[in-house]
């Protein structure tokens, strides 16, 4: 099992957002806090470090965790640079990394992840988070080590993160209980919805 001290967690908020206008998603405001503070709870007393991976707005980012860092190479080079950055300065043997714009991720993710990682009593290098149906890719729980070897898919011009995981022991993590926690938010559309799905009363039963 892997110990809180061996673990660092890292929030992925480095795109343009695009499908947002070109707004920084993170700090969009849902349910009365930004979008990146509800990923923080999820991590909050679980983890060694928290990390957030952002390429503008790093002093509103820095309000969230313990360090803010830029992608290692500028350009918006996407998910799979913002992982390879967060593997490169993480000071722990594991980095599982989220993304800012899911903010109904499960309030146990850190534990099932961390389970999860095992099976048949192997110890994989990467697991990622399944819904049933579909890969999350940026949930995954990863070994630093792999720095290097992602640093080299990198240079070779490869930016598809199931791509580069499919080259290493990569399992799934069961989440199908509990699909709708994978929504992500790409759209001011999808924000609404969402937000009013979750502060919405429960009904009341007859």
């Amino acid at each position: 099992m892997i110990a809180t001290h061996d673990l660092t967690g890292m929030i992925l908020a480095g795109g343009e957002g695009r499908r947002m206008g070109g707004r920084d998603k993170g700090l969009e405001p849902f349910a009365g806090l930004p979008l990146v503070a509800h990923t923080v709870k999820r991590f909050d007393g679980h983890v060694h470090e928290l990390m957030i991976n952002a390429n503008r707005n790093s002093d509103a980012y820095a309000l969230f965790a313990d360090r803010v860092i830029e992608d290692a190479e500028g350009g918006f080079k996407g998910p799979l640079m913002g992982i390879y950055s967060g593997l490169r300065a993480a000071q722990t043997p594991w980095l599982l990394v989220a993304p800012c714009d899911s903010p109904a991720l499960p309030h146990d993710l850190v534990a099932r992840m961390v389970a999860g990682i095992t099976q048949a009593d192997v110890e994989h290098d990467i697991a990622v988070a399944f819904d049933g149906e579909r890969l999350h890719p940026v949930v995954a729980l990863l070994r630093t080590s792999l720095a290097d070897d992602l640093a080299a898919t990198l240079a070779e011009g490869e930016r598809k993160i199931d791509r580069w995981y499919a080259r290493h022991a990569w399992c799934r993590v069961d989440m199908s209980d509990c699909p709708e926690a994978f929504a992500n938010l790409n759209t001011e559309e999808e924000k609404a919805r969402l937000e009013l799905a979750l502060t919405k009363p429960p009904q009341e039963t007859p």
